[in-house]
């Protein structure tokens, strides 16, 4: 197979496995979510830490953020790229996130998302994943409104 192919099979194989990770976020199955991290991973979220080194401590995170959510989970992924190698990848996007609270109504926000792959044993894994929201450094609020919304 000629590297063409092979990356074109590599692209297709990461937006499955985000595709996974997104469901699985939807879906609350920290299990899940986490199949996709390698344990040494190093995250850097747009809330609580700086960073976070592991998946324990980062798992942890996870685990918190799941219960600032009553209702159905908002994870989407837009406007998603993907470059990839034989042995590292990256993929960078918008990433739509919230839920609904117990009075029913949606909070959620624009963020932006990075991660970073490595093939270990046959397996692409997350080794590091980066969060951010965009702030006015004035003001120091999180920008909420996005100026163009994605269509995809």
């Amino acid at each position: 197979m000629d590297t063409a192919s092979t990356l074109a099979r590599t692209e297709t194989e990461l937006r499955s496995q985000l595709e996974d990770w997104a469901h699985a976020v939807r879906a609350k199955d920290i299990d899940r979510i986490f199949a996709h991290y390698a344990p040494d991973i190093v995250a850097f979220d747009a809330i609580a830490q700086l960073q976070f080194k592991g998946a324990d401590a980062y798992r942890k995170h996870w685990e918190t953020c799941m219960t600032m959510c009553t209702g159905p989970m908002i994870f989407e992924l837009h406007e998603l790229q993907i470059t990839a190698g034989d042995e590292l990848a990256f993929a960078h996007g918008l990433n739509r996130c919230g839920g609904t609270g117990p009075d029913g109504k949606e909070m959620s926000g624009w963020m932006r998302m990075t991660a970073c792959f490595r093939k270990q044993h046959g397996k692409w894994q997350v080794v590091h994943e980066h969060f951010s929201a965009p702030f006015d450094p004035q003001s120091d609020e999180i920008i909420k409104e996005m100026v163009a919304i994605p269509t995809n």
